[in-house]
């Protein structure tokens, strides 16, 4: 009789969150912002049907990365678990921590058994609250554990560059227009250094608006008013590329001397006519319907 194969328990742990990260790095990354109004969701997801962020309940949405079909199977128990609890108690009373510890849970207890694999998923559940310090943002690993973030987090992929990128650049008070752009510079990023260029066809957006009137906060980005907002995001880039006129003095404008020199009045003109650029009167309408 054969000796069985044995296995230490840490190194079983270690080769199957080794594998969970392997299948969680090869999806395209989602980044979640804190902008003034409320949170904004960005994936890099061509397809319109598959989606990658969703609605749970009224203030909580819901963002994943990895095998679409495990993070759906856990997006749909959480929609359930919201209903259940909001129907039996109080539609205050589904909280994004309650489902964070619902989702870890079940990841944990996924993970730890041997008789499955480990989901090859990273979640993202944000709440928005009545005023920015309210609003909670909380991270699962394929692991089970729970990370809570603040302002900004980046998950699969390149998400360790990303999160790095945005750590640097993200503030607080953010408009949604600043918070967008943003999200996109640090998704165009690769990871050998590069940029792509990414269009409306390629992201995925959303945002939990605390200043809509509705109980349901949540609310897509699409058509006209993604276009648009990008379109204010290439606007900045050209606005902030544009070389600085030079305000010294001007040849023939004004009465000149014997060596030629003018009197630099059309300089001046230009310096005290120079107001702020374009892309500062730029912003977004937040409170749009959905397109």
């Amino acid at each position: 009789m054969s000796t069985p194969f044995y296995v230490s328990p840490q190194q079983a742990m270690a080769d199957r969150a080794e594998y969970a990260r392997k299948g969680i790095a090869r999806g395209r990354s989602v980044v979640v912002l804190q902008y003034t109004d409320g949170v904004l969701f960005v994936a890099e997801n061509p397809s319109r049907a598959l989606h990658k962020v969703s609605e749970i309940y009224d203030r909580i949405a819901f963002a994943a990365v990895g095998k679409y079909n495990e993070f759906e199977n856990l997006r749909i128990g959480g929609v359930r678990y919201a209903d259940l609890r909001g129907y039996t108690y109080d539609r205050e009373d589904v909280t994004a921590r309650g489902l964070a510890n619902v989702y870890a849970q079940t990841l944990g207890t996924i993970f730890s058994s041997a008789a499955e694999k480990p989901y090859e998923v990273e979640l993202i559940v944000a709440e928005v609250g009545n005023a920015p310090e309210d609003d909670q943002i909380y991270r699962l690993p394929h692991d089970g554990s729970i990370v809570d973030e603040h302002g900004s987090v980046a998950v699969g992929g390149n998400a360790d560059q990303i999160s790095s990128y945005l750590d640097q650049r993200h503030r607080d008070g953010m408009t949604l227009a600043e918070a967008l752009r943003l999200a996109v510079e640090s998704l165009s990023r690769d990871t050998n250094g590069g940029e792509r260029t990414l269009t409306a066809e390629h992201l995925e957006v959303a945002v939990l608006d605390r200043t809509r009137p509705q109980k349901r906060k949540f609310k897509r980005i699409l058509g006209r008013q993604l276009s648009r907002l990008l379109d204010e995001h290439a606007a900045g880039e050209q606005e902030k590329d544009r070389p600085t006129e030079s305000t010294g003095e001007s040849s023939g404008t004004g009465p000149s001397d014997g060596n030629g020199k003018g009197a630099g009045k059309g300089g001046a003109a230009r310096k005290n006519g120079s107001g702020a650029s374009a892309a500062d009167g730029d912003e977004p309408e937040s409170g749009a319907a959905d397109d």
